[in-house]
């Protein structure tokens, strides 16, 4: 007797599956990148970086984990952040060169826009989770932009940045966000890993004397009490919601100094 059997259906590719799923610490293969971006977001292209379409930036030998592959932030919006950036960096008195810091490194493309939209820059990167310093260290090799990635804590790291006199710093806090984003409430600024509330405190301590630049990464629906936190940290601030995605499931950029105002 023949039997008829059916293929068991793949799964939903999505932000569960890939950051907490069984792809969480898997490398993914170009396919399911590209189902990630159709089952997301209804574009297999979604998860364009460093200037390259998925199918481009695989070609190079740039591999990304499924955890990765969700937190990272893509082409579209980072080159707006670094377009962001530079118009507000551009306003500092006397101007001179910048140092542009990712204290959680990910995949570096929001770094790697930032420095091509600030020719006179250097970028230094931190990550703790070894398994994507190494994996981001070789994705970064066929870029077009250095980036001194080092592997550790930013907290302890951050000491050995060497700030000279004619430099300032860009600082662009993108931590995990993990729990700390509710599509009801929003994100709460207070409960990424680590909270970015804390991490904008320990950074000014650490350089009293620094102008800098905080570039906070943000989603549209913002938890309003930690907002407020926040803006009581900062000299001066802008919050800016980019219109790339649907209404409610947009990313933005919270600029903020310390030390100077625009």
């Amino acid at each position: 007797m023949n039997e008829h059997r059916t293929e068991p259906e793949a799964p939903v590719h999505d932000r569960a599956l890939l950051l907490h799923g069984a792809k969480r610490n898997k490398l993914l293969t170009l396919e399911e990148v590209r189902r990630y971006g159709s089952d997301s977001f209804s574009d297999p292209d979604f998860i364009r970086l460093y200037g390259m379409t998925p199918a481009q930036w695989y070609a190079h030998g740039v591999r990304l984990l499924g955890r990765t592959a969700v937190e990272c932030t893509r082409d579209a919006v980072a080159d707006r952040i670094g377009q962001d950036v530079a118009a507000v960096a551009a306003s500092l008195p006397a101007g001179g060169r910048w140092v542009v810091v990712d204290p959680f490194a990910g995949s570096c493309n929001t770094l790697y826009w930032i420095l091509r939209h600030i020719p006179q820059s250097r970028g230094i990167a931190f990550e703790f989770d070894p398994q994507i310093y190494h994996l981001t260290r070789q994705n970064l090799a066929v870029l077009d932009r250095t980036i001194d990635l080092k592997l550790g804590d930013y907290d302890v790291l951050m000491g050995q940045v060497a700030i000279t006199s004619d430099e300032a710093m860009i600082v662009f806090v993108a931590p995990p966000w993990g729990t700390a984003l509710n599509e009801t409430e929003g994100l709460d600024l207070r409960r990424t890993e680590p909270p970015i509330t804390e991490i904008i405190a320990k950074i000014s301590d650490a350089f009293p004397s620094s102008r800098i630049l905080f570039a906070v990464q943000v989603y549209e629906k913002l938890d309003q009490g930690s907002l407020a936190e926040l803006h009581g940290k900062l000299d001066w601030s802008d919050l800016r919601i980019y219109d790339f995605n649907v209404a409610g499931r947009n990313h933005g950029i919270l600029l903020g100094t310390r030390g100077w105002t625009p």
